[in-house]
């Protein structure tokens, strides 16, 4: 059948193009609209290590456009770490507790309106029947403010002690979050607000964009400014796949090649549908799981059982949210737990998810300092079954020509003008503290 596919391919390219079911492409009307000065300062709370507790971490330390949105790692470190990217090393003055449990997700399109569910297990989601329009682990006290999904998702990483609070006995943020203050006068979100409004500079910008004096900042008008940034930079859809939605490019041989096995016999875009390439569900696909799991603070054990974590429902055991692929090239390692650098690895996984469970090789992952205890579940046979056995997916037989093609297809879903953003990243910021840089 594929080598039909490449002869007729070669025959004519502009009858095998259209032979393929191809998304609609996108509009501008697929976006919330952003105002300029919003995301202007969005951008400076980014990059300001200010919001976290010991004033050492980021968003943009596991969120960095050099690196795809991501941090080039299997598994992150956030606070008690040093450097960026695949050079960030633990600080031995100041090591974390654990390994963060999941893959720093890839940021680009957010700001599409059909983007209602985020992290690796949805655990936060649009609710229109709730007042506060969100589900969240957190409750509604806790969600009431948020201009959106993607702003609301910033509550976690300032309360996790791995990723940006920091540890009880380092600071007063991390203080009040052990103690579960969160909101409220001196909780954790009220300490970091008056960090901000304490900065002139910082000051002055929320008064302008929201018309706010100081004691009037909260956290959530910092989340949504966060929000209004992350939503301009990075909308990405000026790659040669867009191009190509909208005729107005041909795709090179073996990425059109790819694009028939994609929307095809291979079966990715059953899945992967839509001009952002997610249908923005849960499947189990026998991902390899790494690192410490995630589970609740005093747990012990290693699993991470995606969706079923925020349901409860056994249905979801294992399952994790389809990623958009947008600029996937740039965004490995692969995986809720970054199993895999290398993406022709993973597409080989995907097509046979419970063969590849047993033969996976470590080294396909990319961990600062691997111990033992980081390789728990590839030593459990009983969850290595679990996860097998909640596969729900047929294999598919792939040549090495036809993942090659598939992986040519992928390139062109690199948008080159999300390599420098659209604002780019700040030579310095309000506070002073040091951008994260490579």
């Amino acid at each position: 059948m594929h080598r039909i596919l490449v002869f007729l391919l070669l025959l004519a390219p502009a009858a095998f193009a259209e032979a393929i079911d191809r998304p609609a492409p996108v509009t501008d009307d697929a976006y919330s609209p952003v105002r300029l000065e919003e995301a202007e300062l969005g951008q400076f709370l980014f990059y300001d290590p200010i919001l976290s507790g010991n004033r050492e971490v980021a968003c943009a330390t596991c969120h960095h456009p050099d690196l795809g949105t991501s941090d080039g790692l299997s598994l992150g470190i956030g606070d008690g770490g040093r450097g960026l990217g695949p050079d960030r090393t633990f600080d031995p003055e100041n090591l974390p507790e654990e390994r963060i449990p999941r893959n720093a997700t890839a940021l680009f399109n957010l700001g599409a309106t059909e983007f209602t569910v985020l992290f690796h297990d949805g655990r936060i989601e649009a609710d229109p029947t709730r007042e506060t329009g969100l589900r969240t682990p957190m409750g509604p006290d806790m969600e009431a403010g948020f201009a959106s999904v993607l702003s609301a998702q910033t509550m976690f990483p300032v309360l996790s002690a791995d990723e940006m609070a920091g540890h009880y006995s380092e600071n007063e943020v991390a203080q009040a979050t052990r103690q579960g203050f969160i909101t409220g006068p001196g909780g954790a979100w009220d300490l970091l607000s008056r960090r901000i409004a304490a900065i002139p500079d910082y000051a002055s910008r929320f008064e302008r964009v929201y018309g706010l004096a100081p004691d009037e900042i909260h956290f959530t008008d910092i989340s949504n400014a966060i929000a209004a940034f992350v939503a301009f930079e990075w909308r990405s859809d000026q790659a040669p796949f867009d191009a190509w939605l909208r005729d107005e490019a041909d795709l090179p041989a073996e990425a059109l090649q790819g694009a028939a096995l994609f929307y095809g016999d291979a079966g990715c875009g059953g899945c992967h549908t839509g001009p952002f390439l997610t249908d923005h569900d849960f499947h189990a696909m026998g991902e390899m799981q790494i690192g410490p799991g995630k589970k609740a603070r005093f747990e012990s054990h290693f699993r991470d059982v995606g969706r079923m974590g925020v349901t409860g429902a056994a249905a979801d055991a294992y399952a994790f949210r389809t990623p958009s692929l947008r600029n996937v090239a740039t965004t490995g390692p692969y995986g809720h737990a970054g199993a895999y650098r290398d993406l022709a690895a993973y597409i080989r996984h995907h097509a046979n998810p419970v063969a590849a469970i047993a033969t996976y090789d470590r080294t396909q992952a990319r961990l600062v300092e691997p111990g033992e205890e980081d390789w728990h579940i590839l030593q459990d046979e009983a969850e290595l079954a679990a996860i097998a056995d909640a596969v729900g997916v047929a294999p598919v037989t792939l040549s090495d020509a036809d993942v090659a093609a598939l992986v040519a297809f992928l390139d062109t879903l690199t948008d080159p003008t999300m390599a420098d953003g659209r604002l780019g990243v700040p030579d310095s910021v309000p506070s002073g503290l040091a951008v994260p840089t490579p």
